[in-house]
């Protein structure tokens, strides 16, 4: 496994806690003196994410004798800023500033979680999440069944390779697996063949 706390004081796992910097922005407490929150935009007019780019651009620049290379930004929940209060348009801005500084300039991963549900009335969120599918290389879409519950198998995941943003004429690669949640473990297999299957 990785240790996260060992990632962490080696420099290599930079976390921002939303919640903690939220009421500590909210009820006037600096987490670091003289430096602007990432979450001011819940305070400020501008309802720009400028604040939380420049954040996530300082926290992944590499630091003279870094030996590893090739960051991932986790972006843990999108939808929560959504409903923080940022405008779409301002979290696609964000995304795209994100990827350009992460996948261009550093050679790195940006790796994005979003919610979404056929029946949502959340038109602000579903905007988000297909710019977000567009723009992918790679989709990973869990579900649940459409068959409703089963003891052996709690959902599918589809994998999408966007094929087509690199080379027009070319189909995206579509493969669907199965899986199991256990205790600490997540077992994947084919459709039809869980373990009641066979």
């Amino acid at each position: 496994g990785v240790s996260l706390a060992a990632a962490k004081e080696r420099g290599q796992l930079v976390f921002l806690e939303g919640l903690k910097s939220c009421l500590d922005l909210l009820f006037g407490e600096e987490e670091q003196p003289g430096q602007p929150s990432p979450l001011q935009f819940l305070s400020g007019s501008s309802g720009d994410l400028r604040a939380l780019f420049e954040f996530v651009r300082a926290a992944l620049a590499p630091a003279a004798g870094d030996s590893w290379k090739g960051p991932v930004l986790l972006l843990d929940d999108l939808g929560v800023l959504l409903s923080l209060g940022a405008a779409p348009v301002a979290v696609l801005d964000f995304i795209h500033y994100c990827r350009v500084s992460v996948c261009c300039q550093l050679q790195g991963n940006v790796v994005v979680l979003v919610h979404s549900n056929e029946d949502s009335e959340d038109e602000e969120n579903e905007l988000v999440v297909n710019s977000l599918c567009h723009h992918s290389d790679l989709i990973l879409w869990a579900e649940g069944l459409a068959t409703g519950f089963c003891k052996d198998v709690h959902g599918q995941i589809k994998i999408i390779k966007r094929l087509s943003l690199r080379q027009a004429a070319e189909q995206d690669l579509v493969q669907i697996y199965q899986y199991k949640i256990q205790d600490r473990n997540v077992t994947f297999f084919a459709r039809g063949l869980s373990a009641a299957v066979l």
